[in-house]
């Protein structure tokens, strides 16, 4: 008796894996050795610039907040620390947008970590 090879299946995963392919260079996007080799490392890579992502998206904010901030005579860490003072709760992502969307909302929340910060250094330490 021949073997049965179960080709509605077999078939189904290889035109699964070439419709994944679509867009690869040369033989990876058209025969499905080279295609699963392929998809298997994109989807390695896609896995770890998840994570990748979110990191430089943070730092892309801090960056334009420490602009917006150094114009306005203070710095990241400080103007910061201000805002813990001054309990303000935005994430960087907000204040990004706010920095280049609305430099006036942007100079209060500014003016506002410098209030905090100049009544944090008139109240004596706690030891």
């Amino acid at each position: 008796m021949p073997r049965a090879t179960n080709s509605p299946a077999s078939r189904k995963r290889r035109k699964r894996v070439l419709k994944k392919a679509k867009g690869f260079y040369g033989n990876r996007s058209r025969l499905y050795r080279y295609a699963k080799d392929a998809i298997f490392k994109a989807q390695t890579w896609a896995t770890r610039d998840r994570k990748n992502r979110k990191r430089n998206f943070r730092a892309l904010w801090i960056t334009r907040i420490s602009a917006g901030v150094r114009a306005r005579g203070m710095t990241y860490s400080r103007f910061i620390e201000g805002l813990i003072a001054a309990n303000i709760e935005l994430d960087r992502k907000v204040m990004s947008d706010m920095a280049i969307e609305c430099p006036g909302a942007f100079d209060e929340l500014v003016a506002q970590a410098k209030a905090a910060l100049e009544a944090k250094a008139k109240t004596p330490a706690a030891a």
